[in-house]
């Protein structure tokens, strides 16, 4: 088995494993799976409001229809968070692609988050900025140019922190809120 450390994360047959700051928690970032379905609903639950939550039903077609951009990261055999988008044509997403979408096509050049969330209990160990390096990782396999995402405005510089840049308000109607396009070039 070959062990490669870069910046916390370790990369053993193509699974990243990140050590977390704090704790000395170890974490596995692995596709998700239909068993995960319960864990994912119960931590997206926690991270947004009623509105802005994906329903168990989209999620479970997520999880279906584009399980190589749907990732889960696990600590002791539970998920502790998740991060998941649709590859697009488009530079930014659209509200349409909350509630259904079609697998993900080697054609199309971008990659949307749609949700990125951590359990409550294991916040600010870093697991937000290792979801988000394995997904930007993962887009570049599979030779993305940018990944978009839309935020609220708190939000706004915790993406700007990670590389990605504001450009400006959303034309997204999701939950009635001002959401933020937010775009990291894989260039």
């Amino acid at each position: 088995m070959h062990l490669v450390c870069r910046h916390r994360f370790f990369y053993i047959k193509g699974t990243m494993i990140f050590s977390g700051r704090e704790n000395n928690m170890n974490i596995v970032i692995r596709s998700a799976g239909a068993a995960d379905l319960g864990a994912i609903m119960r931590i997206e639950r926690a991270g947004f409001t009623p509105a802005e939550a994906a329903s168990e039903a989209s999620m479970a077609e997520r999880i279906a229809k584009i399980p190589d951009t749907f990732l889960v990261a696990e600590s002791a055999g539970q998920v502790v968070g998740f991060i998941v988008g649709p590859a697009i044509s488009a530079r930014y997403l659209t509200d349409d692609l909350f509630d259904h979408l079609t697998v993900n096509r080697d054609a199309d050049k971008c990659v949307a988050v749609l949700s990125i969330a951590v359990d409550p209990a294991t916040r600010g160990q870093g697991l937000g900025t290792a979801l988000l390096t394995a997904f930007a990782k993962q887009a570049q396999k599979q030779h993305r140019e940018l990944i978009s995402l839309t935020c609220l405005e708190r939000l706004v510089p915790y993406y700007a922190k990670h590389g990605y840049v504001n450009e400006g308000v959303a034309d997204s109607q999701h939950a009635g809120e001002v959401w933020y396009n937010m775009v990291l070039s894989l260039a």
